[in-house]
């Protein structure tokens, strides 16, 4: 599976701007990896609809979660095609003319079926790896599901093979007319960074209980 391109159907093509596509599966696993929330989508009979979600990826697939008693879930469940995209914004692009204005960007299509995972150790996998991908070295250091949590939770695997990945970087393009007459006073990348800040502990923790490395090497 990790030997296949990117974009191998007509709906997973890049075509507006493709230069900016990629072709390396390595750089989806990068978008995803880099990601805390992603946006699902899908039409339902009331009418399309985006909803964001946390996930988790292992190899090939993308492991989603939700209540049981989400109608959202349910139909992604069901057999409809679904879209899912995550998205980083690295910074903001200015030019000489507004129409040039940009952002440099990762971003990631993934389409197909999503399919409800019903094996008790696939769920119990894909449990853990949506929770190592949002806050590792928890799943094992945290009280795990016990049957009622299990029992109201959803969980949805859907494969990676069609899917799409389109980058922007580097400063604005630019029209030869507006290098030699300039209207703008100024023309550039403005980067975007995302940090973590300082832990802040539960209130009802012990007082003077130390932050785990699992939380402060994140910083």
């Amino acid at each position: 599976m990790t030997n296949l391109p990117l974009s191998p159907t007509p709906r997973s093509t890049v075509r507006r701007n493709a230069v900016r596509a990629r072709t390396d599966r390595a750089e989806l696993y990068a978008v995803l990896d880099a990601g805390l929330v992603g946006h699902l989508g899908m039409t339902l009979p009331t009418g399309p609809l985006v909803l964001p979600t946390g996930y988790g990826r292992d190899g090939e697939t993308l492991y989603l979660h939700g209540s049981t008693g989400a109608a959202t879930l349910r139909a992604a469940a069901s057999g409809v095609p679904v879209c899912f995209t995550v998205t980083h914004v690295d910074g903001i692009v200015y030019a000489r003319s507004s129409f040039h204005h940009s952002m440099n960007h990762r971003s990631a299509v993934v389409q197909g079926v999503a399919r409800l995972v019903t094996d008790p150790d696939e769920r119990w996998h894909g449990l853990g790896v949506l929770t190592e991908h949002l806050a590792p070295g928890s799943w094992t250091a945290s009280r795990q599901p016990d049957r009622k949590e299990l029992a109201a939770t959803s969980v949805l695997a859907l494969d990676l093979t069609e899917a799409s990945v389109k980058t922007r970087t580097g400063p604005p393009g630019e029209d030869e007319r507006d290098l030699a007459d300039p209207v703008a006073d100024w023309a550039g990348v403005l980067p975007l960074r995302t940090a973590w800040g300082t832990p802040e502990p539960c209130p009802l923790l012990p007082a003077g209980t130390p932050v785990p490395a699992r939380v402060s090497s994140r910083g």
